[in-house]
């Protein structure tokens, strides 16, 4: 509800008016809490003059004991040290003022500090610790912070796994992290459950944590049997690679060759490694399925996987895989040759006007280098309105890294383009365009095109750029 000091003061005011605490706030979000402690302070002068909204409406009663929840709310984040200490104090009676104390445990004055600690220790029970986790790990990375952190593990670590299970699936990935590593150390989940954690679980901290401690659990060749199936489908690569690089210990590594094809870096790196710690040759086994430049069968991550291997002699396999039927083989050749530095200008040109999004992007990057090698005529035909949209950002691309009057052109033509990522584009280039090095004129065409362009630039930019182009006027 309130992502800054200042709606934080508007809840102030709420409450200063009578308003009841959980109306005022979404008392579940780390946030509001936080920015109501902030809020409440947020003039921070002394004066009567310069007091807080709230102060003038509703000052605080002098007895805090005679204060309501959301009187206490008020004075728990008091800019007066004494004012928050006594209302530490008086807030064991109101459960939902307990993130509040959470927040005071990392107060800069030690006697509002100490007591709200003492306070938290306390109180806290797992349900309760269960709710504050995220504000608590949220306020554990203040200066004084760790102690709440503390207690959180010491109240966590005696819950059951029932306890733990809605933190889990926590939407906060810091709140999952705790979780998983309280379990990890608990030894509250098996190596199963591990297991399919790390191939659900969105974040990479949990993933790696999950299938490390899933894989360490195991203790025979038989247990494998229950985790790897829900590593190596995992749709995670990190917790693929996870589960191929385990065949080894698991004595299966001729399980690993039918990752080599995977669309994963990193996964295909594990299965080679794999092979080769037991005896095979990956590359013997990529030039086999790439032989066949026809089949339509042939994985794309057969194709990169060669490359991968570093044998520039294999390129005469990936040469004919730049007519494949399938986009993603013909994209995965380009790529292939750019990696083994194969590269050739003439050969690969025509693969600009691919149909395919994927093929273009890759031969745009592969030709990046040798740019200079291409007709900038022939490039600036190519970024026309009838053309693919693909077609012309790979073009634009190429025309930008040649540079020169034809690279100003090209950016001008494109300003009025129907798609407005190259229109942004092509604005930023018309912007920072400067004529080629060694070059003083570029004669009346540049000075034209920049005319053009004026309504993108300040009078003053645009009389620089005609300058530096060596135009008059």
């Amino acid at each position: 509800m309130y992502n800054d000091t200042e709606g934080g003061a508007m809840g102030a005011g709420r409450l200063a008016g009578g308003a009841p605490l959980r109306s005022t706030l979404n008392v579940a979000d780390p946030g509001d809490w936080l920015a109501l402690d902030a809020g409440v302070r947020e003039v921070a002068w002394y004066r009567s003059q310069f007091l807080p909204e709230w102060e003038h409406s509703a000052p605080l009663p002098v007895d805090l004991n005679r204060a309501d929840e959301s009187g206490l709310a008020l004075a728990l984040c008091h800019r007066d040290g004494r004012i928050r200490q006594e209302a530490v104090s008086w807030s064991a009676q109101y459960p939902g003022l307990l993130p509040l104390i959470v927040i005071r445990c990392a107060d800069w004055v030690g006697p509002v500090r100490e007591r709200a600690r003492r306070l938290l220790r306390e109180v806290m029970d797992v349900d309760g610790a269960v709710d504050l986790a995220p504000l608590i790990l949220r306020v554990g990375r203040r200066e004084r912070g760790d102690f709440g952190v503390e207690v959180l593990g010491e109240v966590l670590g005696r819950a059951s796994r029932a306890g733990l299970t809605a933190l889990f699936t926590a939407p906060d990935r810091v709140v999952r992290r705790f979780a998983y590593r309280l379990a990890v150390d608990s030894r509250l989940l098996g190596p199963v459950e591990l297991a399919r954690a790390a191939a659900q679980d969105e974040d990479t901290v949990v993933q790696d944590l999950c299938a490390t401690a899933a894989l360490t659990a195991l203790c025979d060749e038989e247990a494998y049997e229950d985790v790897l199936p829900h590593l190596l489908t995992a749709r995670i690569p990190r917790t693929r690679s996870a589960g191929v690089t385990a065949l080894r210990r698991a004595g299966r590594p001729e399980q690993a060759e039918s990752f080599l094809s995977d669309r994963s870096v990193l996964v295909r790196a594990c299965a080679r490694y794999v092979v080769r710690q037991a005896g095979g040759d990956p590359a013997v086994w990529y030039r086999e399925r790439c032989t066949a430049p026809d089949d339509p069968e042939l994985p794309p991550g057969a194709v990169i996987g060669l490359a991968e291997c570093r044998d520039r002699a294999d390129s005469r396999l990936l040469w004919p895989l730049l007519m494949h039927p399938a986009a993603r083989v013909r994209a995965r050749a380009v790529a292939g040759l750019r990696a083994l530095d194969c590269t050739d200008a003439k050969q690969l040109r025509p693969l600009l006007d691919d149909p395919a999004p994927c093929v273009v992007r890759e031969t745009a990057l592969a030709l990046l280098p040798s740019t200079n090698e291409l007709s900038a005529d022939w490039l600036l035909e190519r970024t026309g309105s009838e053309r693919q949209r693909h077609v012309r950002l790979a073009a634009f691309r190429l025309l930008e890294a040649q540079g020169g009057v034809v690279a100003l052109r090209a950016a001008v033509g494109l300003l009025e383009d129907p798609d407005v990522k190259l229109r942004v584009w092509a604005g930023q280039s018309v912007q920072r365009w400067h004529p080629p090095a060694g070059v003083r004129r570029c004669g009346a065409e540049a000075g034209e095109l920049l005319d053009r362009s004026r309504h993108l630039f300040s009078d003053h930019a645009l009389r620089r750029r005609k300058w530096e182009a060596g135009v008059d006027g």
